[in-house]
């Protein structure tokens, strides 16, 4: 990556931030609802699909902490594993380079922070996910996505594919995310890995996946 590419995309990234902050707070929190009643909604959904079609059903579920900016998820997740029987993890940072490890989470558990602050869960090792629920700051409309410039989820997800695992990947966003709507062109870097879906507090912006 040379300066001038490195320079934009550090510029790309303050601005989906600055429109990030810029939301009120009422609007966050009935935002954060939406996104988690329609995720609740089309897993519950997919799951009867697929249990219908005699498909095997998805279990593991790799999720996020949300940091103060990102939508609240805790409360889905409490509900996937108390209610539906879901196996919940998180993400562990364990190296700058290296893609993250999914330790299991149950609501309770403790958790330390990692090593940009998030927490993360001190259990052991995860299943490898059937969906990964990918934290996303910027996002297009073909599934493109902008993180936080470490590169750790397209490292990880690129490393899931490369054991020939089978898994569905889904950004949760803001709307305000939306590059197009934000006048930022966007073009992807080979090692950007796009995802299958994206969520946002206004709907679907990448139609939810199909998997029966």
């Amino acid at each position: 990556m040379n300066n001038n590419t490195e320079n934009n995309a550090v510029s790309v990234r303050a601005r989906l931030k600055e429109l990030r902050a810029a939301q009120a707070p009422v609007d966050r929190n009935r935002g954060a609802l939406l996104i988690r009643g329609r995720l609740f909604t089309w897993l519950a959904t997919t799951r009867t699909a697929l249990r219908d079609a005699g498909k095997p059903v998805p279990q593991n579920i790799a999720a996020f902490w949300p940091t103060s900016d990102e939508p609240v998820l805790q409360p889905l997740l409490e509900q996937w594993v108390e209610e539906e029987g879901y196996q919940v993890s998180l993400p562990v940072v364990t190296a700058p380079d290296a893609p993250l490890q999914f330790k299991l989470w149950t609501p309770g558990a403790p958790l330390q922070a990692g090593a940009y602050g998030i927490q993360e869960p001190v259990g052991e090792a995860a299943p490898l996910p059937d969906i990964v629920l990918v934290p996303t700051l910027g996002y297009t409309r073909q599934g493109d996505r902008i993180g936080y410039g470490k590169g750790y989820y397209d490292r990880t997800l690129a490393a899931l594919k490369a054991q020939g695992h089978r898994f569905t990947t889904i950004g949760i966003a803001w709307a305000a995310g939306d590059l197009a709507a934000a006048g930022i062109a966007h073009t992807p870097a080979a090692h950007d890995f796009r995802l299958d879906a994206i969520l946002t507090d206004k709907g679907w912006a990448v139609p939810a996946p199909v998997l029966v």
